[in-house]
């Protein structure tokens, strides 16, 4: 039983900027933002240093700061606060955590399991093979394109044995950050739901590969274990403005914030997620106008009761991903659209149900349900399709995975799989500038996945099944 202890936070905003040193950015972001033309401006640089030390002089802890909004993440007594609120550079003080957390909170996002018996399939098929293969991304894999030149960052709330796990290549984390104020080991028994999402990422051992397995990554906490409050928010704005200030190129979490342990916290749906209310929603629009790709869970939320999505997916100029099964049916509990101001939300999907992943404890391969694990499933593709055109920035990769959807242009776009599942090839040559017809894949249709539905094997390649002869049987 872990001893749960509550402090009050609040986010202090500050007046201004007096002090400016170097922008706090690393060689690989300067270059990239010189790469991209995307300039240095206030954001960039850190929060006055004497702001700080004034609220340390006053026994208040600093937990993290925003250079993004001017502010800093503070803990401290409540009788502080009007103190704070009189000085001379601050322009205000916000509670984002009290003492209403529960051990367990309720509010937790849940996702299911199930085991995959460690024998050969009878159709001889790598157990990610048929989530790989719906959005066509074993192409581009074929040729090489895996990852590698891209640098990820995957944001979660725990990841058990991720540092000793046999699928994962050490040398590819670059390193660890965690923005909770829990006490726990990083790679210690604080959830493995980030250790399961990197493994869609980055896994590798018989019977499963990852959707991007040669991208460098740096792994961020910024779920609190036991509560859940605005604090969080404000950890993943931190995590967004360091992987910024790292030059991370594709951002995947899987997490989302609408209801709280204090329930005087909760969003409003139809009013709060317009992408410009939450600082965290906001966050994630700043990382994408300064050349990051943000992926955010759309939710498990589609059959209960709240139904939409949550904060960050609300954000502009992101990716938010639904789920769906391999046979292209949207999952039932995959939280609904549009933005409360009407853009369309998810922008696309990727494989949620019985999703295959690598139990960070057995290092067995499982199978589990959640926009959670389409999430990294589609950063990873984004990620490859990036090292196969480094040329484009992020909002040109967003839109390529965009506009290779199934239901972009053709068809209209709707609330629960926005433009659909995208197609890695497609997005390539696209990129390329081709037309898709006149481009050999890199495997023929008849080369493609084999995958048993119903009783009956296909061949799956891309959205596309293909009878044993060949004949093309349509979506």
């Amino acid at each position: 039983m872990y001893l749960l202890v509550i402090l009050y936070i609040y986010f202090v905003s500050f007046l201004d900027k007096p002090e400016k040193s170097a922008p706090a950015l690393s060689p690989r972001a300067v270059e990239q933002r010189a790469k991209w033309h995307i300039p240095t401006d206030e954001m960039d640089y850190p929060v006055c240093a004497a702001y700080l030390d004034s609220l340390r002089a006053r026994d208040i802890k600093i937990h993290h700061t925003s250079r993004w909004f001017n502010g800093a993440t503070v803990e401290m007594d409540v009788a502080k606060v009007a103190e704070v609120e009189s000085l001379s550079f601050v322009t205000s003080v916000e509670m984002t955590r009290d003492d209403s957390g529960s051990l367990y909170s309720q509010r937790k996002r849940s996702y299911q399991h199930s085991a995959i018996a460690h024998h050969q399939s009878s159709i001889n098929v790598r157990y990610t093979d048929q989530q790989l293969a719906l959005y066509n991304l074993t192409p581009l894999h074929d040729l090489g394109y895996e990852g590698q030149g891209i640098l990820m960052t995957v944001c979660d709330g725990g990841f058990t044995n991720a540092n000793t796990m046999e699928c994962f290549r050490q040398t590819q984390e670059l390193g660890h950050f965690d923005f909770t104020d829990d006490i726990d080991d990083f790679y210690g028994n604080t959830g493995d739901h980030g250790s399961e999402c990197l493994s869609a990422i980055s896994g590798i051992q018989d019977g499963y590969y990852g959707a991007a397995t040669k991208a460098d990554y740096y792994l961020m906490r910024s779920e609190e274990y036991a509560t859940e409050s605005p604090k969080e928010m404000d950890n993943l704005v931190a995590a967004l403005e360091k992987a910024d200030s790292l030059g991370v190129n594709v951002f995947s979490f899987s997490g989302g914030y609408a209801q709280f342990d204090n329930p005087i916290w909760d969003l409003n749906k139809w009013n709060d997620l317009d992408g410009k209310t939450t600082r965290v929603s906001r966050a994630a629009t700043i990382a994408a106008r300064k050349g990051m790709l943000v992926c955010a869970a759309a939710g498990n939320e589609g059959d209960a009761t709240w139904r939409t999505i949550s904060a960050p997916c609300d954000a502009d100029s992101i990716l938010t991903v639904g789920a769906v099964r391999t046979d292209s049916v949207a999952a039932d509990f995959s939280s609904y659209g549009p933005s409360s101001d009407g853009r369309i939300k998810p922008e696309v999907c990727a494989v949620g149900v019985q999703s295959v992943l690598i139990n960070p404890f057995s290092n067995a391969i499982e199978r589990s349900n959640g926009t959670s694990f389409a999430t990294p499933l589609l950063a990873g593709m984004a990620a490859s399709l990036w090292s196969a055109l480094p040329d484009k920035n992020a909002m040109q990769i967003r839109d390529l995975i965009i506009q290779s959807a199934h239901l972009y242009p053709s068809y209209d776009p709707n609330n629960q799989m926005g433009y659909g599942i995208p197609d890695a090839w497609q997005a390539y040559t696209m990129g390329l500038g081709e037309d898709t017809d006149n481009l050999t894949p890199a495997i023929a249709p008849e080369e493609g996945v084999k995958m048993l539905i119903d009783g009956q094997i296909y061949i799956l390649r891309g959205r596309k099944r293909y009878d044993l002869l060949g004949k093309e049987l349509g979506h």
